[in-house]
């Protein structure tokens, strides 16, 4: 997670079944997602989202205001049938990273650099 101002940044990664058809359909699908789903995202205070793809692997970077939480964002998620529809449409082409427990998809990754706080401490 990054700091800036007053938004958060969250960076997750998840792998899509390594076949070149499902790819594609999954990147047709994020072409013209659903206005519910973009909805959903964006009350659960997220401000930002973009997703990137390397061969089968997903990065996804997510900027939140102070409301944002994993915790409600799940909660909503569960509520939310629209939303439990997508997720059962997108799980033909996600597959959990090595080492995730079981049914976990996106995973929030580690930050391990900083450049500006290279930058600030001098080096």
């Amino acid at each position: 997670m990054i700091e800036n101002s007053e938004l958060k940044r969250y960076c997750l990664a998840l792998d899509l079944v390594d076949d070149p058809e499902l790819i594609r359909e999954y990147e047709q699908f994020h072409q013209k997602v659903w206005p519910e789903i973009e909805k959903s995202i964006r009350d659960a205070g997220v401000v930002q989202m973009e997703i990137y793809r390397i061969e089968n692997r997903l990065f996804m970077i997510m900027e939140t205001d102070e409301s944002f939480s994993f915790q409600k964002k799940a909660k909503m998620d569960e509520e939310n049938q629209v939303v439990q529809r997508w997720e059962e449409l997108m799980s033909k082409y996600q597959q959990s990273l090595p080492g995730s427990a079981g049914g976990e998809k996106w995973r929030l990754m580690k930050k391990i650099y900083t450049l500006s706080d290279r930058l600030s401490a001098g080096n």
